[in-house]
C-alpha cells in the first residue's frame, strides 16, 4: 500500500500555480487574436481591420473596403500560389511589405493559398492602372498588396496614402 501525506507547504505551492494556470488562460481569452489587427495605424476611422472569414468575391472587396478601396466587380484574376520554403532576397522583401501592415509569409512558407487581383478604381492622383492582390489561406488573409501596373510603378500595403486621407 502506497500512503502519500501533503504538507501546508505543498498546498500553498499547488494553489500559486493554479491561480498562475487560470491568470493565463483569462489573459488568452481577453487578448485580441492574431487574425484581427488592431489597426490604428493602419486604418484611420476604424479599431480593426477584419482578416477573417474570407470566403467570397464580396468579402474579398469587402475587406478591401475597410481600407477605402473600391473595386471592379468581380476579380480580374483568380490563381493558387505556393509560398516559398526558402525566400530570395525578393520574397524577403515582398514580406517586409506585409510585416509593415502586421502580416508575415514566413508562417506560411510551403503552403497553397489563393491569390485574387482586383482593379482599383480610385487610386488617389493616378491615372494608370493599379491593382488590389489579396492572398487568401483557410478563408484569412494572410497577404496582400495595392500595386501599378506600370514598369516604374509602385507597391505598398493595404493602407490608402495619406494624400487621400486627408482630403476626407
Amino acid at each position: 500500500m502506497f500512503i502519500y501525506s501533503i504538507k501546508g507547504n505543498t498546498l500553498k505551492l499547488l494553489g500559486i500555480i493554479a491561480i498562475a494556470v487560470v491568470a493565463v488562460i483569462v489573459l488568452l481569452i481577453a487578448l485580441p487574436s492574431e487574425n484581427t489587427v488592431m489597426a490604428g495605424s493602419i486604418f484611420e476611422g476604424s479599431d480593426t481591420v477584419n482578416y477573417d472569414r474570407i470566403k467570397t468575391d464580396d468579402s474579398r472587396r469587402e475587406f478591401l473596403r475597410q481600407f477605402g478601396w473600391e473595386t471592379e466587380e468581380s476579380a480580374v484574376e483568380e490563381v493558387e500560389i505556393r509560398i516559398p520554403e526558402d525566400f530570395d532576397r525578393i520574397m524577403n522583401s515582398y514580406n517586409e511589405v506585409q510585416k509593415s501592415q502586421g502580416l508575415d509569409l514566413s508562417k506560411f512558407k510551403g503552403k497553397t493559398a489563393m491569390r485574387y487581383t482586383y482593379s482599383i478604381t480610385n487610386y488617389p492622383d493616378y491615372s494608370g492602372t493599379v491593382y488590389a492582390n489579396v492572398i487568401i489561406y483557410k478563408n484569412r488573409v494572410i497577404g496582400g498588396d495595392i500595386c501599378s501596373a506600370d514598369v516604374e510603378g509602385f507597391i505598398h500595403g493595404f493602407e490608402m496614402p495619406k494624400s487621400e486621407k486627408s482630403d476626407k
